[in-house]
């Protein structure tokens, strides 16, 4: 319904000269289509306030509310050229006037929970970067076509505003940081399987599609053979909303884009923070800030400075092995977690790997590891697995799980659910398979630690050949259809 939409702004960006990369076009998209959700919010609030009876008080005063500026109609409710603003008019109000607005409305709102709060945060993050108002113009006449009023259209704009992030972490060799692939997403979620009441965090959220993702199994009980089938009451469908999900971002972008996310998947004034995780000193971490559940994808490869380093116990410049560090502290105890981190933390023989193994083996129970291909993630350059972990107790065994979906993974040939489906059944009951196999941590060398992949089940490949046998193999085959050519040759 909406695609054609959606492309048609992408084409307008894409001409306009401040708007070069894929980046470009979902953040400006982003915060369009924010104004637009805001205004449709607004009117189906304005609507159930009267059908009670009772006076709305707008959040946005009506010189810039989206109807005023962005979009004016005239008497038949038709598109009001005459009236819209465009060309360097427009930009000069978008600029001048319209951001420096919703920007103050960090100062006044009554707290950072609060959609006010939020709009604030968005539009002190983020800048107009279209030069010309008439291509601006052209953008918010599409973006106008969406529409948010009923379930069906805000997942069907949750679906093409997830294929844009998609998009915008393949255009990067850092793509990971945007975009975890939805189906290794889904296999996580379906291990720890969160019960409505837990709090799930996520404190390197790029584009927050661990929270959305998890919204959507605890908003659906019963999807896909899972559970019983019901609807959620009330208090329960207020729990999601206002006391599920937490987040923290550091990037403005993908802080921007994870608040656009999860109101697109329903969550209404979606708690993602703005700030460095890796500032907070782990000795601050109060048990009321703890959570029951944590699923990340933490940025690997990056260096923290000396300072960030100090706030924790296991001095390392890896960002990952922070980030690991800030969430085994997150964690409450008996908490479970699914962190993706890269493959050679199961092997690195420097001191922070070894003493974060030994950290994790000694105080939590890691369970499981899924060893992912190649490609996973692309445009990432690294391999991963994913460590599942439950705060609390020592690691007796670990299971792991060599994920092979038998081609090479790619831009084209992603990774699927079907994919995943024999890992998240297998890892219920930790059963061995050509593919699955358990280690005894009793059996581990402490000196090391060291929990390299080894699948000791793999089917062994036949030994190769020396290169006289294939010559003499290829001699005799050719001596056999000189034979057959000459046999033919006689009947014809």
């Amino acid at each position: 319904m909406f695609e054609q939409a959606f492309k048609n702004i992408d084409d307008i960006l894409h001409k306009d000269a401040g708007c070069s990369s894929e980046l470009d076009y979902t953040e400006q998209t982003s915060w369009m289509l924010f104004l637009k959700y805001l205004d449709d919010f607004e009117a189906e609030r304005a609507l159930e306030a009267e059908l009670m009876g009772e006076d709305y008080q707008p959040i946005i005063d009506a010189e810039h509310r989206w109807s005023r500026w962005a979009a004016p109609k005239d008497a038949n409710g038709e598109f009001d050229h005459n009236n819209a603003l465009t060309g360097s008019d427009l930009i000069d109000y978008v600029d001048s006037e319209l951001f420096p607005y919703l920007k103050s409305f960090k100062q006044s709102a009554t707290g950072p929970d609060t959609i006010e709060y939020k709009i604030g945060e968005i539009f002190g993050e983020i800048k107009n970067k279209l030069q010309s108002g008439y291509s601006l113009r052209d953008a918010l006449e599409k973006v106008d076509e969406l529409r948010f009023r009923s379930q069906e259209e805000k997942h069907e704009l949750s679906h093409l505003y997830e294929t844009k992030i998609k998009n915008m972490g393949n255009a990067g060799r850092n793509g990971g940081e945007y975009y975890t692939p939805r189906p290794l997403i889904r296999a996580m979620i379906n291990v720890l399987q969160p019960q409505i009441g837990e709090t799930i965090y996520d404190g390197a959220a790029g584009s927050a599609g661990f929270l959305c993702e998890a919204f959507d199994y605890l908003r659906h009980p019963g999807r896909e053979g899972r559970g019983e089938k019901k609807q959620l009451s009330t208090q329960d469908l207020k729990t999601l909303q206002e006391a599920t999900f937490h987040a923290k971002e550091k990037k403005s972008l993908a802080y921007v884009i994870a608040i656009m996310n999860m109101i697109l998947h329903g969550i209404e004034a979606p708690n993602v923070i703005h700030t460095n995780t890796l500032a907070e000193n782990l000795q601050d971490i109060q048990p009321s800030q703890q959570h029951d559940i944590i699923l990340a994808n933490p940025p690997f490869g990056g260096k923290e400075r000396k300072e960030v380093q100090q706030n924790f116990p296991i001095k390392t410049g890896e960002t990952a092995f922070l980030f690991l560090q800030h969430f085994m502290k997150m964690l409450k105890p008996g908490g479970r977690a699914a962190v993706v981190i890269k493959n050679t933390f199961l092997s690195n023989t420097d001191n922070a790997a070894v003493a974060l193994r030994k950290e994790l083996l000694e105080n939590h129970n890691l369970h499981s590891v899924l060893d992912c291909p190649a490609k996973t993630f692309l445009g990432a350059g690294v391999k991963t697995v994913v460590l599942f972990f439950v705060k609390g107790e020592p690691t007796q065994k670990v299971w792991f799980y060599q994920l092979d979906p038998g081609r090479s993974l790619g831009k084209t040939n992603p990774l699927n659910d079907d994919d995943l489906k024999e890992f998240v059944r297998l890892q219920q009951d930790f059963a061995d398979s050509e593919k699955s196999w358990s280690l005894n941590v009793a059996d581990l060398d402490k000196a090391t630690w060291d929990l390299s992949v080894k699948n000791p089940n793999a089917k062994e490949e036949a030994p190769l050949r020396e290169p006289k046998d294939i010559i003499a193999e290829i001699i005799a085959l050719d001596k056999e259809s000189e034979s057959i050519l000459a046999k033919i040759r006689e009947l014809v």
